[in-house]
């Protein structure tokens, strides 16, 4: 069922995506408020859910709605693969901004192509970030998928025989090649959203989410340092303990459930992205170091730099 986004356009609904301090598009940037800046939306504490569509021209729309609750309750349905009328009403409409920010694979039926609307006073239409060469959009999308598919790198890394050593010291044990990939197919990778008229979820490509068939490789002496450590990844506990003593905004710090009193972390900086268990050892990826994936192992500093960093974070409502 269409919502208004303009007047005398209606909008056909094809995904959506949260946009809160807890969940919103790591492509977009390394925390909430800068998330909001790039579609130029109050960082509001309650945040906005993103609905993503087009008009009956075939124009690209984004819908910042402030009832996230019902965009919450369609990306459940979705992941679930049941279906879900996302229907707002136009009283919780915020703003109707013009194009995707993100990669959205999926069309209207009955529609001409998806294309940008003519250039409005607002500025030039929204459009995805450049994913297909490695940088800090590229990154936030490693960490993601490492955090959504946390076992299987976690396996990956024990198959390659450094388990053994990231239990021994707090370092970097190794590095695991992020797969290169072009832009996401979906709005959000964390839901996939169903294809309009009834078709079946298109296939959905996330940088990471293929694990590279390379195995972990123990690093030499000139990519660690002295110390066993890569200066990247100490430059990065460093600055996420700095977090401790100058709390970051909103979003640099997140955290979801991954068991029984167990968390998965995703905490950014301006050239790093950490995903970590807080029962377990922690990823690193760096702007510096492109496609790569280095394992910091627990250590005797690890664990509690985790349970601090978990006291700050922001969670799902």
């Amino acid at each position: 069922m269409p919502v208004s986004a303009t007047d005398d356009e209606a909008l056909f609904v094809l995904t959506a995506a949260m946009l809160t301090p807890a969940q919103f598009p790591g492509v977009l940037a390394d925390d909430y408020p800068a998330a909001c800046a790039e579609l130029g939306l109050d960082p509001v504490d309650d945040g906005y859910g993103l609905v993503f569509g087009q008009d009956g021209t075939g124009a690209r729309w984004t819908v910042a709605i402030s009832d996230t609750a019902l965009v919450a309750c369609a990306l459940a349905a979705w992941d679930c693969g049941l279906e879900y009328d996302l229907s707002p009403d136009e009283r919780s409409v915020v703003a109707a901004l013009p194009g995707w920010p993100l990669p959205v694979a999926v069309a209207a039926p009955g529609v001409p192509d998806p294309h940008d609307p003519p250039e409005t006073e607002g500025g030039p239409p929204l459009s995805p970030p450049d994913t297909t060469t490695w940088g800090p959009a590229q990154r936030r999308l490693g960490a993601d998928e490492i955090a959504l598919r946390w076992r299987i790198w976690r396996e990956q890394l024990e198959a390659g025989g450094e388990s053994e050593a990231s239990d021994e010291a707090d370092g970097s044990g190794g590095a695991d090649a992020l797969p290169e990939t072009g832009a996401p197919d979906g709005a959000d990778q964390e839901s996939t959203a169903p294809e309009p008229a009834g078709q079946k979820p298109a296939d959905q490509e996330t940088a990471g989410q293929k694990t590279a068939e390379k195995k972990p490789e123990e690093p030499s002496g000139e990519e660690t340092g002295a110390n066993g450590i890569h200066p990247g990844v100490r430059r990065a506990l460093q600055a996420a303990q700095e977090y401790l003593r100058t709390p970051p905004p909103p979003g640099r710090i997140r955290s979801t459930a991954a068991g029984e009193g167990v968390r998965t972390l995703r905490v950014d900086g301006e050239d790093w992205s950490l995903v970590a268990r807080t029962d377990d050892i922690a990823f690193v990826l760096l702007d510096e170091e492109p496609g790569e994936v280095l394992p910091v192992g627990r250590g005797p500093e690890l664990p509690g730099l985790l349970e601090a960093l978990e006291k700050l974070a922001v969670r799902p409502a």
